[in-house]
């Protein structure tokens, strides 16, 4: 062995486990190197070498290093090192070359030294600020940040938006505190490094402007996603005009850019972007054309083909564009040509020679990639050599059976076959088969056939012959042979064979099989489901062996399924023969699922639908379900269809009760007296036609807003209600008693508002009002007339007759006469009360306002010995009216801020009483006028007020022997002082006096 050849068993060709990637190194950076990889496996090991735009690269030069096969550069240059690099993989079996890997060179060089001209924008209108990217290689990552690094610009609820394909800024509605200096920042990202810079500062300055505009959207068409620098900031929405939006667009089906992750050919179509406001809507569409690298669906596989024989290939590969296939041998391109055929995927080599051997490579390309499938082909040329196959040497045989003998030596070309016994050629006789391919089958076996079969094979490169033993089995046992006469062994046969059956699914079945045989020999049973042979060992599975004598291999069948349904075929087996027998096995069970399933003459409410019939699994199918879904439920549901009950012998129907404009996809069910079967393949999704609105709008109302503003409210329609595209709302209005109406269109279909103004509208004046939606096909009904006022004006006329009262030090009592309903300029809502201290401007006044119309109210939180003014003011929705004429008072001094002193307790019996000091008052405090004490027991209270004169009081214990807390604490025209509590219990017989944090024992007596 050795030299250029590649031997057979022992060699084989080169196969790449890596191979080189594309980079991208920095420009400019002399001291780092490029590492492109490119290792195979093969036998002998393989060399490698290296092209670089098609010619080869100087290995052994300073700056190329091969180590193993990765090819290193070192000091990458722009000029000299950039270009497409190949690696080739080669040992004496073939050579194979590698996908192609670019060497690019990224840069980002720096901003323009000019800055661009300031800009001044008024608040509330939207602006951008230009990026002007410098020269750059890949493509650049874009952010903006404000004054200073690493401040950067966020969303802010979709106010700011920087596009990712110009660099460029944009505001959607300016606030006095956008006025800054911003600055475009860029980066870019290379294989071994990053690099930024960013641009001069770009002045931006936000004017007050008293009268903010507010626009409808309008959509510029730049190189940027769906984004609006409009006020009131439009809300966006996307949708697919030629189907249902993909799901997996998740949130950004209502952002600036729609992202699509794991795209597909079924993305494919016309996407819109709509922004609206309440100012109006505007819409724009783009197509999305979806395109695909190469991927393989067929390739070859490496193949051993005798001489002068024929080579066939084929490789198919899908994208878009469609790839164009190309074929190399030995890493050289391969045309059609004396005996090569290429028609692109497939490749036809006639009466090969050896020089055809090697490495085969075929090669898929468009303009997004190139991929290659690789293939070793070995040209055999063999004389017939009998050594890795010979023919069976001994083969047994039984009286009245058959036997088999394969005569398959290694040979290229194919050789001759023939088989003699002795001297004698064998040929075909009514018992002797001699098959093209060299099988020799012997039937109904007797003594004179034993001996010697030899099989020879013969081609142009020599001769070979192999040969094996025809022997009846001799008896088990030396006693045997002396106790009974030299016979040959029963040939094996099936006494009872397998019958045909019919089962229904689930239910079980058994298939009996018997056999006899010479009872010497063992016998085994074997079971085959259409020539699968078949597990009788699980027991978890289906198939079970019967347990009995030896002579019976019944088989159980558990549960019987669909695809159990076929030929079952038994097998007694001895070491000798064998003997089949073979039933059929019909499994009855729902229909399979319908085939061809289209849609066809869709129209408003109704749509066609075809199938072609399924398997009826040997049960006639009885009906028909069409299943049916849409975006807006939650699942298959039932449709209504026409004929309501569909036989089954149909093969359409028509599906009634659709939505206008809506998207659906279909299913047809099959049943029959077993069940239901499988659903068939869904439809492709439809859209019904679009039909004019056949409901109004609900939830018709409004009321409110401001000065001469009519507001008219509704609910938007759902989805369902729509019924086509150009959907909107049209309004009607008129002053009640009036008979003309005034009519308004809505274009926006979320809009669920209204607002008309008119500076002769009267305050609260009553309208009737009615409402209907309309789209591109007509207008529905007018909702029902419901009344609804206009604005409110502020009441006119201040409440009289103002009297404020202290209570205590902390509380005062406002009262007023009532503000006549017709004043009100619309509907009392309440009261509205204001008090100031003397030394405050009314402006700094504290409000409370009456939830109805009472006319006297409570104010607390007021500070002790305090003088304030009080004003009342009645209001509407609108706001308040006139201030009443101001009423002084002032608060009560405060009360003592000391609990009671010495509390003690003492027990007699059932009852305990409690006594304490007189609180005293100090000169700036309120006098005391007697004591409060809260009696507390298991979440109950009761309060007994007792006169100045009482520092004491007896009180019942509980009959649980628990414990009650009593609050003592003193009162007067201030109010109430601070309280001591005394936690009394019968059980340990202490008190506890409590503070915030803690509690400390008391005195008591008993």
């Amino acid at each position: 062995m050795g030299g250029d050849v590649c031997i057979t068993g022992h060699d084989s060709g080169p196969v790449f486990e890596e191979q080189p990637s594309s980079v991208v190194y920095p420009e400019g950076l002399s001291k780092g190197t490029v590492t492109l990889n490119c290792q195979a496996r093969a036998s002998p090991a393989a060399t490698y070498r290296w092209h670089v735009n098609g010619t080869n690269v100087p290995v052994g030069d300073l700056r190329y290093t091969l180590v193993a096969g990765n090819l290193v550069i070192s000091g990458p240059q722009y000029g000299s090192d950039g270009g497409s690099y190949q690696c080739l993989a080669m040992n004496r079996c073939g050579t194979i070359l590698s996908r192609v890997a670019n060497l690019k060179f990224g840069y980002l060089h720096d901003f323009s030294g000019e800055g661009q001209s300031p800009q001044t924008v008024y608040e509330g209108a939207g602006a951008f600020l230009a990026c002007q990217a410098p020269a750059h290689y890949p493509a650049l990552s874009y952010r903006w940040f404000v004054n200073d690094f690493p401040s950067f610009v966020k969303p802010d609820g979709g106010r700011w938006f920087v596009s990712q394909v110009t660099g460029n800024l944009y505001l959607a509605k300016a606030e006095p505190n956008d006025t800054a200096s911003y600055f475009c920042f860029t980066t870019i990202d290379m294989d071994i490094s990053t690099k930024s810079t960013f641009s001069k500062a770009n002045q931006l300055t936000v004017q007050p402007d008293a009268n903010t505009r507010k626009s409808a959207p309008a959509i510029k068409v730049l190189p940027d996603p769906c984004y609006y620098p409009i006020f009131p900031i439009p809300k966006l929405r996307w949708r697919k005009v030629d189907g249902l939006l993909p799901s997996k667009a998740g949130a950004s089906a209502e952002g600036p850019i729609l992202t699509l992750p794991e795209i597909t050919f079924h993305d494919e179509g016309v996407y819109e972007c709509e922004a609206y406001n309440s100012e109006g809507r505007d819409k724009h569409q783009g197509r999305i054309n979806v395109q695909a690298q190469p991927e393989w669906l067929q390739v070859m596989s490496d193949s051993e083909v005798e001489i002068s024989s024929e080579l066939h290939w084929t490789c198919v590969a899908a994208g878009k564009p469609r790839p164009s296939i190309r074929w190399l041998r030995n890493g050289q391109p391969l045309s059609t040509q004396d005996r090569v055929e290429v028609n692109g995927g497939r490749l036809k080599v006639i009466n090969l020679a050896l020089e055809d051997s090697g490495m085969y490579q075929c090669v898929a390309e468009n303009k997004h990639d190139t991929i290659y499938s690789n293939a070793e082909l070995r040209v055999q040329v063999q004389a017939p050599d009998f050594r890795s196959n010979p023919v069976r040497r001994l083969v047994p045989a039984a009286r009245g059976g058959q036997v088999m003998l394969e005569c398959r030596p290694r040979a290229a070309p194919k050789p001759t076959l023939f088989w003699s016994r002795g001297t004698e050629l064998l040929t075909n006789s009514s018992r002797v088969t001699v098959t093209p391919d060299g099988i020799l089958w012997i039937h109904n076996i007797s003594r004179a056939d034993e001996g010697k079969y030899t099989c020879f094979a013969e081609n142009y490169l020599g001769k070979a012959n192999s040969t094996g033993h025809l022997q009846f089995h001799s008896s088990p046992t030396l006693l045997l042979r002396f106790l009974l006469p030299l016979s040959s062994p029963d040939a094996t046969k099936i006494t009872l064979a397998p019958s045909n059956a019919d089962i229904n699914q689930e239910e079980n079945v058994t298939l009996q099989c018997h056999a006899s045989h010479d009872p010497t020999m063992d016998l085994t049973f074997t079971w085959a489901h259409n020539g699968a042979l078949l597990d009788l060992e699980d027991p978890a599975g289906p198939y079970h062996r019967v347990e009995g004598k030896e002579t019976i291999g019944d088989l159980l069948i558990v549960s019987g399924q669909l695809s159990q349904a076929g030929t079952y075929s038994c097998t007694a087996q001895t070491v000798v023969d064998s003997a089949s027998a073979s039933a059929k096995l019909v499994v009855r069970g729902p229909p399979g699922p319908p085939g061809g399933l289209v849609v066809k003459n869709v129209a408003e409410t109704s749509a066609e639908l075809r199938w072609s019939r399924g398997y009826d699994n040997h049960s006639p199918i009885g009906k028909y379900v069409i299943m049916g879904c849409s975006p807006l439920s939650s699942g298959w549901r039932t449709m209504r269809t026409e004929p309501s009950n569909i036989e089954g012998n149909a093969e359409s129907a028509r599906v009634v009760g659709l939505l206008p404009w809506m998207d659906y996809e279909f299913q047809v069910i099959a049943s029959n007296i077993l069940g239901s079967g499988e659903p068939s393949m869904s439809s492709h999704t439809v859209r019904t036609q679009q039909a004019a609105p056949t409901v109004a709008p609900s939830g018709l109302g409004g009321g409110g807003g401001d000065r001469n503003e009519l507001i008219i409210t509704w609910t938007p329609m759902a989805r369902e209600y729509q019924n086509g595209d150009g959907f909107g709302y049209i309004l009607a209005f008129r002053k009640r008693n009036t008979p003309t109406w005034v009519v308004e269109r809505v274009s926006n279909v979320e809009s669920s508002r209204y607002v008309y103004s008119n500076q002769s509208l009267s305050p609260y004046c009553p309208f009737e009002v009615k409402i209907k939606a309309y789209n591109r096909k007509g207008e529905g009904p007018f909702s029902q007339i419901a009344l609804v006022h206009s604005a409110e004006e502020e009441p006119t006329v201040a409440p009289l007759r103002i009297n404020a009262t202290a209570l205590t030090a902390f509380e005062m009592q406002v009262s007023w006469d009532p503000v006549q309903h017709l004043s009100a300029n619309g509907i009392l809502r309440g009261y509205e009360i204001r008090y100031w201290r003397q030394h405050e401007r009314e402006a700094a006044a504290d409000r409370v306002r009456t939830a109805g119309l009472e006319t006297t109210a409570r104010v607390a939180g007021l500070r002790p010995s305090t003088r304030y003014h009080v004003t009342v003011l009645a209001y509407n929705s609108a706001g308040t009216g006139p201030a009443s004429p101001k009423s002084t008072v002032t608060t009560r001094r405060p009360p003592p801020n000391r609990p009671p002193g010495n509390v003690f307790w003492k027990t007699d019996g059932s009852w305990v009483t409690v006594r304490w000091d007189h609180v005293k008052a100090l000169g700036n405090e309120s006098a005391v006028l007697g004591y409060k004490v809260l009696y507390k027991h298991e979440g109950q209270s009761a309060l007994k007020v007792l006169d100045k004169g009482k520092t004491s009081v007896t009180l019942p214990l509980p009959k649980d022997n628990g414990y009650v807390v009593l609050e003592i604490r003193s009162w007067g025209e201030g109010g109430d002082g601070a309280a001591h509590e005394t936690i009394v219990s019968l059980i340990k017989l202490r008190s506890y006096i409590c503070t915030v944090h803690t509690c400390a024992p008391a005195p008591h007596t008993h």
